[in-house]
């Protein structure tokens, strides 16, 4: 027994030591970010590289409100990720659980349509969405990069894998107490669900909060863009890059999102989990 605690001992020692360096190695960047963005330009194109910025410039953050017009694309970012974030967690929990409890014809064969959709790269519906929005007159308008993200695939399968996972004898017993489909859906099943669509929303969050490659297509006007692609646009058109503005941006832009999954990791983290995938 002494030799299996040792034994035991040793290997959570080592797998404390591995995660220990595991978590720096992720941290650090994100560390030297906050303090270069507090630095001059030399300090963060210097090489060999510096750690520590030779005279703070808190006032790195203030220029950004200078350069880009900060607030309003804060909350065009909030729009997108809000109208992109309800879309999903309707439709995408109607859909999975249709497709994990209802019946009807052809039901696997729109599962898998559905499901090849995962394996088409985003940028082949580039042109076929944008001449949609164009024809719709919805450009440099939040409903215009918004609309395209309301429905997902993955979030499709996803809450499909939850429902699968809850007992039927649920619906069996609301079936006898008179209940109809939808009812048994909102009243029964959906609530249920909560550590599942917890799951979704915060990963439509993150994935909503940092699009870039579309809205930089959609939005053509410095108002009318998120935070992505409006900090993208410091980069362009300039001989010298101010690097510790473009860290503060990033550093302000990421800040609502970092806190809010730190509120609600547990919750992804179960919801992932509770619905099998991995």
């Amino acid at each position: 027994m002494s030799k299996r605690r040792v034994g035991a001992r040793e290997s959570n020692t080592i797998a404390y030591v591995v995660l220990t360096v595991g978590s720096v190695v992720m941290i650090f960047p994100f560390a030297w970010q906050l303090i270069m963005s507090l630095g001059t330009n030399a300090d963060v194109i210097s090489v060999p590289p510096s750690f520590w910025p030779s005279e703070f410039k808190p006032e790195n953050y203030l220029n950004v409100f200078d350069r880009v017009p900060f607030l309003s694309q804060f909350w065009v970012s909030v729009g997108i990720t809000v109208i992109r974030t309800v879309g999903q967690l309707v439709l995408c929990s109607m859909a999975g659980y249709a497709f994990a409890r209802m019946y009807f014809p052809f039901k696997g064969v729109v599962l898998a349509l559905i499901l090849a959709i995962l394996m088409v790269p985003p940028q082949v519906y580039l042109l076929p969405q944008y001449q949609i929005i164009q024809g719709l007159g919805w450009l440099n308008t939040v409903i215009g990069i918004a609309a395209p993200g309301i429905f997902s695939a993955f979030g499709t399968f996803m809450m499909r894998q939850f429902f699968m996972g809850l007992p039927p004898e649920l619906e069996e017993a609301a079936r006898l107490d008179g209940a109809n489909q939808f009812q048994i859906f909102w009243k029964i099943m959906l609530p249920l669900a909560k550590p599942g669509l917890s799951a979704l929303a915060i990963i439509t969050v993150l994935w909503s909060w940092n699009d870039l490659l579309w809205p930089l297509i959609v939005a053509t006007s410095a108002e009318s863009m998120p935070l992505s692609a409006g900090i993208a646009t410091l980069t362009s058109g300039r001989t010298i890059t101010d690097y510790p503005m473009l860290l503060a941006a990033a550093m302000m832009a990421m800040a609502p999102v970092l806190i809010l999954f730190l509120i609600m990791q547990r919750r992804v983290i179960d919801g992932v989990a509770f619905s099998g995938l991995k």
